[in-house]
C-alpha cells in the first residue's frame, strides 16, 4: 500500500537539500550563460587547439544569453576577424568549435588553400614546427604542413594534409549583415562554413580564450604539460 507523502516530509527534505539544490541551479545557470569549459574531440582546430584540450569559453564576450536559448540578456561586443569562437552549428545544432574569417561585410574567397579577404590574398610562411609534437599520431603519419597564415585582421597558424581531399575553393561571397564565415584552422579536415554555410550572429556563443588542461589521448589521457593554461590565438 501507497503512502502520499506529506507536506511534512517534503519541507525536511527541502532543509535538507536545499543548499545543493541552489549550488547546482546556480551552477548551471553560470555555465550555460557566464562561462564554461568545452572539451575537444576532433582535430578540426590543429594545429591551434588537439584533441583532448579542455578549453575556456567566456560566454560574456558577445552577450550574455538566456540559458539553453539564443535570447541575449546582455548585447556584448561582436566577433572579429580572427576570433576562436564556439557556436551552434546551423545544420545540427552541435556547438563547434571554429575561427571567425569573415565578418559582415567582408567579401572572402579561398583559392587553393589560400584566403583573399576584401581582394587581399593572404600571406604565408612556414609554420612553428614545434605544433606538429602536440598532435595526434594519425595525424601525424599523414605529414601535416604546419603554415603561418598572414591575412587582413588575424595572423595565425594553419595546419595542410597534402594527403587528404577537402574543399579548397569557395567564393568569392559577401559576408550579409549578421552573419559570420567560419573555418578550421586544420584545413583539410574541418567541417566548417565550407559544407553548412554562413553561421547567424545569435548562434555565436562564446570567445576560446586559453586551454585549462589538456589530456592526451594517445598516451593514456595524460596532461600534457606544456598546455596547462595555454593562451589561444
Amino acid at each position: 500500500m501507497r503512502y502520499p507523502i506529506s507536506r511534512h516530509s517534503l519541507r525536511r527534505v527541502w532543509r535538507e537539500y536545499r543548499g545543493l539544490t541552489l549550488f547546482l541551479a546556480l551552477m548551471l545557470v553560470f555555465r550555460a550563460s557566464w562561462a564554461d569549459w568545452v572539451v575537444v574531440p576532433t582535430g578540426s582546430m590543429n594545429p591551434t587547439i588537439v584533441e583532448g584540450d579542455r578549453v575556456f569559453i567566456d560566454k560574456r564576450a558577445f552577450g550574455m544569453r538566456v540559458p539553453f536559448t539564443h535570447l541575449r540578456l546582455t548585447e556584448g561586443g561582436d566577433p572579429v576577424r580572427g576570433d576562436i569562437v564556439v557556436f551552434d552549428s546551423p545544420a545540427t545544432g552541435i556547438s563547434l568549435v571554429k575561427r571567425v574569417i569573415g565578418v559582415p561585410g567582408d567579401i572572402v574567397a579561398l583559392d587553393g588553400e589560400a584566403l583573399i579577404i576584401n581582394g587581399v590574398r593572404a600571406q604565408y610562411t612556414a609554420g612553428d614546427a614545434g605544433h606538429l609534437r602536440d598532435l595526434l599520431a594519425a595525424t601525424v603519419a599523414m605529414a601535416p604542413v604546419v603554415l603561418r597564415e598572414q591575412a587582413p585582421g588575424t595572423e595565425h597558424e594553419v595546419l595542410l594534409l597534402p594527403s587528404r581531399l577537402s574543399s579548397s575553393q569557395f567564393g568569392p561571397i559577401r559576408i550579409p549583415e549578421g552573419r559570420y564565415l567560419m573555418l578550421g584552422d586544420n584545413r583539410d579536415n574541418s567541417a566548417d562554413s565550407r559544407y553548412f554555410g554562413l553561421v547567424p550572429r545569435d548562434n555565436i556563443v562564446g570567445r576560446a580564450s586559453r586551454v585549462v588542461v589538456s589530456l592526451d589521448p594517445d598516451n593514456y589521457f595524460l596532461p600534457r604539460a606544456d598546455r596547462f593554461l595555454l593562451s589561444l590565438n
